[in-house]
């Protein structure tokens, strides 16, 4: 009997497990892929739009590509999700699927700190990473801030990288001398699920540019006209210029379907990405893993890819009839740059115990050149 496998979200995670899926099964089958914006955007990318390195055009792809590879593309919004009837509505149409695929990634909520979204730039959206490339230029002289507004938040070495990219631009530019750079997070340190030397490491590659880092600042508000940060524990940091990272939410769809567990994302099988819900998966930003050590897995695409690539062998091999055993074991890595044309990169398995083991290679050309390839390579081979 022909089944019906919908997977929500055309993220990083989304795509991969729509194209994997697709090319599991035999057309009989229906794979449907569930996205609102037309455009695939390459949000690793993000931060080379910010210093007019990239045009939107070079890292977004138009979704209606995956079409040509016998995916089913739905346009629109997840308005509910029915778990248990594995039904979902979009544009006011309910469907009914015999497979969910929840990869819906996390929402941003600026709003979510008064007066952020009107003092600064949003360094995780395309049209944030377009408005900060336009006001670098007009920047001559002052203080110019990175903000981390709260916990969790995806990419977890993305802040620190435009931290020192923003100091190269301003150098390249010949501007560094009048420029003071601030870096405001309220975790304890820089990455600190990765560990305390590798916190140690991002932290020294970071203070190495001349950038301060201040860390357990948690964010309360901020005042566009003062230009100003008020901080939870009465302290207060002025700039010139903001770059921030906002507040993440799970979608109000998987809150309201019952899906988001105290952590206030969705709880699944960190080994399979099951749900509670028989035929329900969920993947990548929009879970909460714990870890042996009692912090949560960070939110990467690196993860959102891995868990896609289990997930769809699974679900493929049980339509099949085959053993469903492919197992999400923890691997992740990432590139870390540093600017002059460097980059670092850290990987390991975060599902090691009693602690992640994670090991950092420090900045270098050659690294650099590999984050360039593998970003050429992700829009060539999924599109």
């Amino acid at each position: 009997m022909a089944k019906t496998v919908m997977v929500l979200g055309g993220g990083i995670g989304g795509v991969v497990a729509a194209s994997r899926l697709r090319k599991a099964l035999p057309r009989e089958h229906r794979v449907v892929l569930v996205e609102r914006e037309a455009r695939h955007l390459f949000q690793p990318s993000l931060l080379w739009l910010m210093l007019g390195w990239r045009t939107p055009q070079q890292i977004t792809r138009p979704i209606e590509r995956l079409v040509h590879h016998g995916i089913e593309v739905m346009h629109g919004s997840v308005e509910r999700i029915d778990p248990a009837r594995r039904a979902v509505t979009v544009a006011g149409l309910e469907h009914v699927a015999d497979y969910l695929v929840i990869a819906l990634g996390a929402e941003l909520a600026p709003e979510a700190v008064p007066g952020l979204a009107e003092a600064g730039h949003n360094l995780y959206s395309l049209a944030g990473a377009s408005a900060l490339r336009d006001a670098l230029p007009d920047f001559q002289q002052g203080r110019l801030a990175v903000l981390v507004s709260t916990m969790p938040f995806k990419c977890p070495a993305a802040p620190y990288e435009a931290a020192m990219l923003l100091e190269y631009a301003c150098r390249r530019r010949g501007v560094r001398g009048a420029v003071t750079l601030d870096f405001y997070t309220p975790e304890p340190g820089p990455m600190p699920v990765a560990g305390p030397e590798v916190s140690r490491q991002v932290r020294q590659m970071v203070e190495s540019k001349g950038i301060a880092v201040h860390v357990e600042h948690a964010v309360q508000r901020v005042d566009p006209q003062a230009r100003r940060i008020e901080f939870a524990d009465g302290s207060h940091a002025d700039f010139d210029l903001l770059a921030y990272v906002p507040p993440h939410r799970a979608p109000q769809a998987v809150k309201d379907a019952g899906l988001a567990g105290a952590s206030g994302w969705v709880t699944v099988d960190r080994s399979t990405l099951a749900t509670s819900f028989p035929g329900v998966h969920a993947i990548g930003d929009i879970t909460g893993i714990p870890l042996a050590i009692g912090k949560p897995l960070p939110k990467a695409g690196v993860f959102a890819h891995k868990q896609a690539e289990v997930v769809a062998h699974n679900i493929a091999a049980e339509i099949m009839g085959k053993p469903a055993d492919a197992r999400y074991e923890g691997a992740g890595e990432c590139f870390v740059e540093a600017g002059d044309g460097r980059a670092g990169f850290g990987s390991g398995n975060f599902y090691a115990e009693p602690a992640p083991r994670i090991r950092l290679r420090p900045p270098s050309r050659p690294l650099r050149l590999l984050k360039l390839a593998y970003e050429k390579f992700w829009l060539y081979r999924w599109f």
